[in-house]
């Protein structure tokens, strides 16, 4: 499978190291990238991989899917410049946060083959989760861009784009949450006087052996946290802390603001 990829960041470099890991050749990825500093990061990874200072019938002719890889702000202006090469293109991938698939459609001139997704950042580490929507017209080639986005991590498919708004901000946004209290837990420790190297030792273990144990056991979150509280001990007494400020509510509330503000920037980023 050829893909060509509009951007060089992150994502797209992870994505690209999962594509590569799993064994696809490099000669068969081609990137799009105007920072000359980043082509060379992205040659440096993998020789053989095609990269382009700029969008051009060569970046983009034979792929079977384009990804879209670019910042949300600069959607706009790449799919326009994409609009007169796309439509020999079987798929495009968005991983754009916000901008909305009939937004982008437009962009390229009408193009509807377009399956938009939303990654998260442990796809650095091949550990990932994307929501996944496609539109009516590319539902027969949607399996293209999942393989794609199966290389770094799992898959949640999406029946309604609105969805997406969601799992930004339940997945994408999920690990700022994870590391917003990893930092608690490990600055806890500290403010009790164990060393800051334990203090995120203890926390980074403390985080991976839980989900280590939730994913090992049939049993709900609540359950989980329930063994762990014993009546009139050391964590029913730091629960009452929490329940008294009212945190989980506060922390869903959180999630709900950052899912109401992708909606507000999808209509923000889809005016012309």
């Amino acid at each position: 499978m050829k893909v060509t990829f509009i951007g060089g960041g992150n994502m797209a470099t992870a994505i690209i190291g999962g594509l590569l890991a799993r064994g696809t050749r490099a000669a068969d990825l081609r990137v799009v990238e105007p920072s000359e500093a980043q082509r060379e990061r992205l040659r440096a990874r993998a020789q053989a991989i095609g990269v382009h200072p700029a969008i051009s019938d060569s970046a983009v002719a034979g792929a079977d899917l384009v990804v879209f890889a670019v910042k949300p702000q600069q959607m706009r202006e790449a799919a326009r410049a994409l609009a007169p090469f796309v439509d020999p293109v079987p798929v495009v991938l968005t991983i754009a946060a916000g901008v909305r698939c009939a937004d982008l459609s437009r962009w390229l001139g009408g193009y509807a083959r377009i399956v938009r997704a939303m990654p998260n950042t442990p796809a650095l580490v091949g550990a990932g989760i994307s929501g996944l929507y496609a539109r009516p017209e590319a539902a027969d080639v949607a399996r293209v861009a999942a393989d794609v986005l199966a290389a770094c991590g799992e898959i949640v498919r999406c029946n309604d784009e609105r969805d997406l708004d969601a799992v930004n901000a339940a997945s994408g946004n999920g690990p700022a949450y994870v590391f917003y209290f990893l930092e608690a837990l490990e600055q806890a420790a500290i403010d009790l006087g164990l060393p800051a190297h334990e203090a995120r030792r203890l926390a980074y273990a403390t985080f991976d052996g839980s989900m280590r144990l939730a994913r090992a056991s049939t049993d709900a979150p609540a359950t989980l946290r329930a063994n762990v509280t014993s009546k009139g001990g050391t964590t029913a007494a730091a629960i009452a802390v929490l329940d008294a400020a009212n945190v989980r509510q506060r922390f869903i509330d959180a999630v709900k603001a950052g899912a109401a503000r992708a909606a507000e920037l999808g209509d923000e980023y889809g005016k012309d």
